[in-house]
């Protein structure tokens, strides 16, 4: 093959790549899709899983430079939690990591990925939440990761 059409195909391909998690979009760049949850919840065929399990989703913040955890916390503490739980999101608990102060780690169930999908899209839509992350600002990349009970696991 040319190496002038490889090199141009990988220089395409870089240029057209997903933006990371640490640039900001401007204006007129679309942002990038959200991937579908994974099916999570009952039912779930995965071997050594329990099949009443609820969806959980285990939540780690990171604060970019610039930012501030105490304003991260204070929102939470003062505000988040209470829309989340009115949004049916179950908290199952909060932690501080203690070699890195600049996250914070979280997990939440649902019955199914269905009601976890339904309860963000109302917690987004919320007119207290838009006025409260507004107010309260702070950047941060979020990593999220869906999860099952296991079969001998005492929380399902």
């Amino acid at each position: 093959m040319n190496t002038r059409l490889i090199y141009l195909t990988i220089a395409m391909l870089g240029s057209t790549a997903a933006p990371s998690s640490h640039d900001v979009p401007s204006p007129r760049r679309a942002l990038p899709v959200r991937a579908a949850t994974p099916a999570c919840g009952p039912g779930v065929d995965i071997k050594n899983t329990a099949a009443e399990s609820r969806c959980f989703e285990l939540r780690t913040y990171t604060v970019r430079a610039g930012s501030s955890a105490d304003v991260l916390h204070a929102r939470f503490r003062d505000h988040t939690i209470a829309l989340f739980q009115k949004h049916g999101m179950t908290v199952v608990g909060f932690w501080q990591p203690v070699a890195r102060l600049d996250q914070l780690v979280y997990i939440l169930a649902y019955r199914d990925a269905a009601a976890r999908d339904a309860a963000w899209a109302a917690f987004n839509a919320d007119p207290e939440w838009v006025k409260t992350r507004t107010d309260m600002q702070v950047s941060v990349d979020v990593d999220n990761t869906f999860m099952v009970a296991t079969n001998y696991s005492p929380l399902k």
